[in-house]
């Protein structure tokens, strides 16, 4: 992801002078002189936009400003500040970019992984990455009118670093200094090699110093942050609705990166108890998008008055990123579900085939491993290449199927996979689990019962009903196993503080993975989150070979170097059966108001953030 604008010839002889010098033990070289701002960066090569680029390929620069998009959220909310632990926060503050704040660098959804300058006028690092220096636009500000400064980078980060959420906390602890190097430059110098940490240094918040300072940054609360970015907090009525209203003094509204977002004049999130209330508003016409997650309902249940009118229409926006991890994960911090062999047990007795039938017509594939869907995907088979070379050191202590390759079990078409079941018993048998008089039992007489955690407002990609559906019937092949597994449904608050504190046995999981996975794959899988609060480490993960796959996969220097570590670690995620998947959805199945559209050009990664509804727009057909 080269975040330097000197792949040229003359640049690559520097380049190779300066790695000559450093084998040859010459340190004297300035490294200022072996790089030049850009525009943007990229995780690999350059980025696809050049400098002076009229505007995003998925934007839509003559689309008109105006109207208000109503949109839903499931839950409640008590704070405004998402960037913090404590507190049930308004999500799309941190996940919708462009409403309260921005940072230094924005990211393309186009191409894997490359930034273009926001706050910052351009970006400047050395070969290595070993630092990464910005530099400011002058014209930048806050809604309030005051001049975004070096002193609140400098403040932002270092408050995100060591009392934000713990999101932030990894990549800040790998900063050695940041110092400003000018009236509007910033630079960060890294403690250990980490070629994505020049990324992910843009991409922070930036706040305003003056309103938080002295104050204890970490607590939650409702002071309705200042940030730099096109809208402002309008109005608030605490865990049901907030709206957004576009500022028309925006420092940036012209700067080619902004042409064709942010259109709409109001912004509005109404809060909802669960998805059925959620459908039940849209089809009244008091929201104006819904995202179907079942392709069955889609097919099926759409058929109301709105729709039949013209009024509300439905699209699909295709995307080719990874499949990410879906299902019930197992939290291996409780002795049971620490062996393998139970876990592939628990993944046996999951009848998927039936299940997928029963809820989606059949209509999804099943998440087959956490990259699927992508070219990162582990193939099939035995490890080959460079990915068994990453794997090799590990092998001792790696599961079954790691290395030979591991497939998930289909399931059967009938309600009872009698099949399954008998590799689940044996499973459980070779572990020390023995049916008594129809209870499972381990040596000492204790049953086999466990918690399923679910939130009764639902997830990003499936509806509670959903949930509770799959659940059920999970519950029941459970049965006949012997073991009893009891559901909790908790409201969104409840369930966040649980899974925050590993509070659980096994509960409803869900991880985005992009097409340039780095420093965030510590924080998900990483051995800090074992005992970490907070982190998305909900299984309890503590891999030795996974860790060192995520350092391959932040210093790999070419995509093939890169494509090998990420399909290595893809299997020993999906080996280490950490997870019951389930299915995907390889479309987005969005039903909208006839009067908001997007552009025709879909980016890579679909229906993102930054999508929707970043590039849409209003307009009145009369």
């Amino acid at each position: 992801m080269r975040i330097y604008k000197i792949l040229n010839n003359c640049a690559m002889r520097r380049l190779f002078l300066a790695a000559a010098l450093s084998i040859a033990g010459v340190a004297s070289m300035p490294l200022a002189s072996l790089a030049e701002p850009a525009h943007g960066i990229a995780m690999y090569g350059e980025p696809a936009l050049p400098d002076g680029f009229f505007h995003l390929p998925y934007a839509n620069p003559e689309a008109p400003k105006g109207g208000t998009i109503r949109l839903a959220e499931s839950g409640s909310f008590d704070s405004l500040k998402p960037w913090v632990l404590k507190g049930n926060p308004v999500w799309p503050i941190l996940f919708q970019p462009g409403l309260v704040t921005e940072t230094l660098m924005y990211r393309s959804i186009d191409e894997p992984f490359t930034l273009y300058g926001l706050l910052a006028e351009s970006v400047e690092t050395d070969p290595d990455r070993t630092w990464v220096e910005f530099t400011l636009r002058p014209e930048a500000r806050f809604s309030d009118g005051s001049p975004v400064t070096v002193e609140d980078v400098m403040w932002s980060y270092e408050t995100l670093g060591e009392q934000g959420h713990p999101r932030y906390l990894g990549a800040w602890s790998k900063v050695a200094k940041m110092e400003r190097t000018g009236e509007r430059t910033i630079r960060f110098t890294f403690k250990e090699p980490d070629r994505e940490l020049a990324l992910l240094m843009g991409m922070r918040p930036i706040l305003k110093k003056a309103q938080w300072e002295g104050k204890d940054f970490s607590q939650p609360g409702l002071d309705r942050p200042i940030g730099s970015a096109p809208y402002v907090i309008d109005r608030v009525d605490p865990g049901r609705m907030i709206s957004f209203r576009r500022n028309p003094d925006y420092w940036g509204k012209d700067l080619p990166l902004n042409r064709g977002l942010h259109n709409f004049d109001e912004i509005r999130f109404d809060y909802f108890g669960d998805s059925n209330a959620m459908f039940e508003a849209f089809k009244a016409g008091d929201i104006d998008v819904w995202r179907e997650l079942s392709p069955l309902k889609w097919e099926t249940e759409f058929n109301f008055p709105l729709l039949n009118e013209g009024k509300v229409i439905k699209s699909e926006i295709g995307h080719r990123r990874p499949s990410g991890i879906m299902g019930l994960v197992m939290n291996t911090r409780n002795p049971v579900f620490a062996d393998w062999r139970i876990r592939q047990a628990m993944i046996e007795a999951f009848n998927f085939q039936f299940i997928n039938n029963t809820l989606n017509g059949g209509m999804e594939p099943r998440i087959s491993s956490y990259f699927a869907n992508s070219t990162l995907a582990m193939h099939p088979g035995p490890a080959e290449g460079r990915v068994l070379e990453l794997l090799e050191p590990f092998a001792d202590d790696l599961p079954p199927g790691t290395l030979e390759g591991y497939v998930l079990p289909q399931g059967s078409k009938r309600p009872l996979d009698r099949a399954g079941l008998r590799k689940a018993l044996k499973l459980l048998g070779d572990a020390g689990w023995t049916v008594q008089n129809g209870v499972l039992k381990d040596r000492d007489g204790r049953p086999f019962s466990f918690e399923i955690l679910l939130n009764q407002s639902g997830s990003a990609m499936r509806g509670a009903s959903e949930m509770q559906q799959i659940v059920d019937i999970y519950i029941e092949a459970l049965r006949n196993l012997g073991i009893t597994a009891r559901v909790t449904l908790l409201d969104s608050a409840q369930f966040v503080q649980r899974t925050n504190n590993y509070q659980f046995d096994m509960a409803w999981y869900e991880r985005a993975l992009s097409l340039s996975p780095g420093n965030e794959q510590m924080l998900y899988w990483g051995h800090e989150g074992v005992t970490q609060p907070g982190s998305r480490n909900w299984m309890g993960m503590n891999s030795p070979a996974a860790e060192a796959i995520i350092g391959e996969i932040l210093n790999s220097k070419d995509p093939e170097e890169f494509n090998a570590a990420v399909r290595a670690l893809d299997r020993v995620l999906t080996a280490g059966r950490y997870v019951i998947p389930v299915s995907y959805p390889p479309v987005s199945r969005l039903a909208h108001s006839a009067k908001l559209l997007y552009p025709d050009q879909k980016p890579l990664y679909g229906d993102w953030p930054g999508f929707m509804p970043g590039v849409w727009w209003q307009e009145t057909k009369e």
